[in-house]
């Protein structure tokens, strides 16, 4: 029998009985545990399981299953996610741009190289810059001008349903995303700041920094959320200012060659599933990604 495989996430305030409540639960419904990791940081209880749904209750069937395991969650104060564990491949990425080529140009290396789950399905922008880059690399390109704002965000809702889009990566996308569709795509849309976040959010930071004598700059991969730059932050890196000598154009220089990398390293940690946001913070869950392999 073909195995029809889910996971079910779990997660709460830290108490005892959780890992037993849920694996009685589902034993009793015809559902096998095939993998199952958990960890407690900061005192939440965090758990994913990796199940077969084949054998599951024909009484119960998937419409049941799903309500009565987050009612079962609630009883206990957790909250219950449940989602078809579709194959690495189809994970559908949309990265939007502006004009500046240096993120694209790596992610599209390290696709291609490093074999990341998912493919990247569309290239979508508010300037055609990068369309040449996009079609080099066999990506579907489109783009529409972001003058009229409404407009603009109405048409990029309209491209991310059309190809499908699970996640969405700013590669030096210069447009603030707006309130609804960061709230279409929470923890999933991934962008990177030119700055050690918190420090120098918003505009022209690598300029800011060398203004201020900072000794070190950096970058930061972090998720988006409606407040500008302070969405929960995945990695960053540093690199080095050497006053008196560098310009503000050679601090620039430095950080776009961290950029890229730390972008990439933040979506294929995305897509292995090894992120969790925890109270606004990103936990890292290193065993996911080896159940969906």
């Amino acid at each position: 029998m073909n195995q029809i495989r889910a996971v079910i996430s779990v997660s709460g305030q830290d108490q005892k009985g959780v890992v037993a409540r849920f694996a009685t639960y589902l034993a009793g419904h015809g559902v096998n545990i095939l993998d199952l990791e958990q960890q407690v940081a900061g005192g939440r209880f965090l758990m994913d399981m990796l199940v077969d749904l084949a054998e599951l209750d024909p009484e119960t069937g998937l419409e049941r299953l799903i309500p009565e395991l987050v009612a079962e969650g609630g009883q206990i104060g957790m909250d219950v996610r449940v989602a078809l564990a579709s194959s690495p491949k189809d994970q559908a990425v949309a990265v939007l741009v502006s004009k500046e080529q240096h993120c694209l140009d790596v992610l599209i290396d390290r696709w291609e190289k490093d074999g990341f789950r998912g493919r990247i399905a569309c290239v979508l922008g508010n300037h055609p810059d990068l369309q040449e880059v996009a079609a080099e690399a066999g990506l579907p390109f489109a783009w529409k001008a972001s003058t009229d704002k409404a407009a603009h965000f109405a048409w990029l809702g309209e491209q991310l349903q059309e190809h499908g889009a699970a996640t969405v990566v700013l590669a030096r996308y210069m447009q603030i995303v707006p309130p609804d569709l960061v709230a279409a795509y929470p923890s999933r849309i991934i962008n990177i700041h030119p700055s050690l976040l918190p420090h120098f959010p918003g505009a022209n930071p690598y300029r800011r920094a060398w203004e201020a004598g900072a000794r070190v700059a950096g970058c930061t991969a972090h998720y988006v959320t409606e407040q500008l730059d302070e969405g929960p932050i995945i990695l960053q890196d540093v690199f080095p200012i050497d006053v008196g000598r560098d310009g503000a154009e050679d601090v620039r220089a430095k950080g776009q060659k961290l950029e890229g990398r730390i972008l990439a390293e933040a979506v294929r940690m995305h897509l292995d599933a090894k992120l969790v946001v925890v109270d606004g913070k990103v936990v890292f869950r290193p065993g996911l990604s080896a159940m969906l392999a």
